[in-house]
């Protein structure tokens, strides 16, 4: 098993304007590849600066990345995709929060702009690979196919975002950070060396089209602002209420406003979420156990897997792996966890892992709970 090949390529690097992806592109062109920078704009009514390390994809990111790459040497375009953002991940992520689920728009932007949109018109016109700053390794074997691999630093390993990119999406991605133990500090140096002025900008958090980090806002501006509605506890009775169920995520413990405490004297967590009512019901953390859940859309770095198999299991960006089983029936995933797991919710994904290798993602569609004592039981 081998790195990929090394051979000179036609890459057009995906350029954000932050330091990662301009180091990622410096990196490609010292191999020796004929590297092309691209800059997406991914919204219609971009604002000209960022507000220190929220959002992306402004004005400003966009004369970075073509400053980067004029220092870099190389060719750079901007690309408009705003309005395949806008209806694959901005109406998506408005969608799915409307019916109750918590989506992951970083995934989506993946699977769906940079490489499907972004990778379909560089193969088009002639690339043999698009080249993006994400912390990812890719393997060739030596039979021909490719395997997904965290990267080196799992400290900064992005693979669980990059869980829905498909073999074929694999022969054709680039990722020069990813097999590299180096600090975020290190790339920083990097870029200082190699004359990049975006070496001290913030990195991007949050959600990128939401600049202000306000996500409850922001979905009220698409789903008609406030809507009332009741907060419950597991019996039912009303403890409070809330401006929109599409407000609150799985596992919530903050902003809930409730009035007054639980009987025990424990904090709540939001535990449901019922968009067709319009209500959120709450409870004590250990009600969040979740032994179980089945996923659909799954999408695999490779051959599908046959037959139940023992994996490890991420669940959120930045979270931990966990022992699981899992099989494939008639197009949807079923995950058994050794052990109770808390805060999953529908709509998340789940990426399976054998070792460091990426096996492949799904949405999470149900979970099941774990079955608690009852007073006197």
């Amino acid at each position: 098993m081998t790195q990929t090949s090394q051979r000179p390529l036609r890459v057009l690097a995906a350029m954000s304007g932050g330091v990662d992806s301009a180091v990622a592109a410096a990196r490609a062109a010292e191999a020796g590849h004929d590297v092309t920078g691209v800059h997406l704009a991914l919204s219609a009514n971009p604002q000209s600066f960022r507000t220190g390390a929220r959002g992306c994809c402004t004005i400003e990111d966009s004369r970075d990345a073509r400053r980067a790459a004029d220092v870099i040497g190389i060719p750079f375009y901007v690309w408009d995709l705003a309005e395949r953002f806008r209806e694959d991940v901005v109406d998506d992520f408005v969608a799915e929060y409307e019916a109750g689920r918590t989506p992951n728009p970083c995934l989506r932007c993946n699977e769906k702009i940079k490489f499907a949109a972004l990778l379909d018109k560089a193969l088009a016109l002639g690339f043999d690979a698009v080249c993006t700053g994400h912390y990812a390794t890719v393997v060739l074997n030596d039979d021909g196919t490719r395997e997904m691999h965290r990267a080196s630093d799992m400290a900064k390993d992005q693979s669980y975002v990059l869980g829905v990119l498909d073999e074929k999406q694999l022969a054709h991605a680039m990722f020069p950070l990813g097999d590299t133990l180096t600090t975020k500090d290190e790339i920083r140096a990097e870029a200082e060396r190699r004359g990049l002025a975006v070496a001290k900008k913030p990195d991007s958090h949050d959600i990128c089209f939401i600049a202000d980090g306000d996500t409850q806002g922001f979905l009220a501006g698409r789903l008609g602002g406030p809507a009332e509605g009741d907060i419950l506890d597991e019996d039912g009775a009303k403890v409070g209420t809330h401006e929109g169920a599409f407000g609150f995520t799985i596992g919530q413990r903050k902003g809930l406003r409730i009035g007054h405490p639980a009987p025990d004297g424990k904090p709540r967590y939001v535990l449901d979420i019922s968009p067709v009512n319009n209500t959120v019901t709450v409870g004590p953390v250990e009600a969040l156990d979740v032994t179980a859940l089945t996923a659909i859309k799954p999408r695999w770095c490779g051959t599908p897997p046959s037959g139940p198999g023992t994996y490890t299991a991420q669940l959120r960006a930045h979270g931990g792996e966990t022992e699981v089983t899992a099989e494939l029936v008639d197009a949807t995933l079923s995950v058994t966890f050794t052990e109770p797991v808390r805060g999953v919710a529908p709509g998340q994904a789940v990426v399976l892992y054998d070792g460091t290798r990426v096996v492949g993602s799904a949405t999470i569609a149900t979970t099941v709970r774990k079955e608690r004592a009852t007073a006197g039981g």
